[in-house]
């Protein structure tokens, strides 16, 4: 029996709460760099970032971390996606960025899973916040989302998860990537 006070009540121990680590990026991703073309921004690593067909629990939750470069020019966009196989969990919608030259990104996203089954059943809510440093003043800025997928998810199938990037317009100056990017499995 749990206390309010975070204390096993019968053996008065504090309760350890445990995160697994379900993938880990070994090398900084390839940087997307002069383009247009929605694309991945995780590279190779070890673990996994499947859960099988079924593999869901009602309950199951997950937390992301991603750290990272970007650059930009004054007022260009980008727009950043999280996606499980080609269904859309979460989006910031496209950002106006400020001048960025080679600051720092956090991609900070949590999900939980509310129902299994096929699309119309599944559900999955995503959260996430996505923040940068801008040139002027090395202030923080960003977006944040929450979005509840009840209509295209599905648990049936096997799920694997990415973190894509879009930029409106090709420059050679619009770059991103990761260099720290992992998963765990929180509840």
């Amino acid at each position: 029996m749990k206390s309010y006070f975070g204390y096993d009540s019968v053996s008065v121990l504090p309760i350890v709460v445990q995160n697994v680590g379900l993938y880990s990026e070994t090398a900084s991703s390839t940087p997307i760099t002069n383009t247009i073309t929605e694309t991945t921004l995780i590279d190779g690593g070890v673990g996994t970032l499947t859960v099988p067909a079924n593999g869901f629990s009602i309950g199951d939750s997950f937390k992301v971390n991603m750290l990272g470069h970007i650059s930009c020019q004054n007022n260009k966009t980008i727009r950043i996606r999280v996606k499980a196989n080609s269904i859309v969990l979460g989006d910031t919608g496209i950002i106006t960025l400020p001048q960025i030259t080679n600051k720092y990104f956090s991609l900070d996203v949590n999900f939980t899973i509310r129902g299994l089954g096929f699309p119309t059943f599944a559900s999955v809510v995503t959260g996430a916040v996505f923040t940068y440093s801008k040139d002027a003043s090395n202030s923080f800025e960003g977006a944040d989302f929450v979005t509840i997928n009840n209509t295209t998810f599905d648990t049936t199938i096997a799920n694997t998860l990415d973190i894509t990037a879009q930029w409106g317009n090709a420059s050679i100056q619009n770059s991103i990537y990761t260099d720290i990017f992992n998963v765990y499995k929180i509840y």
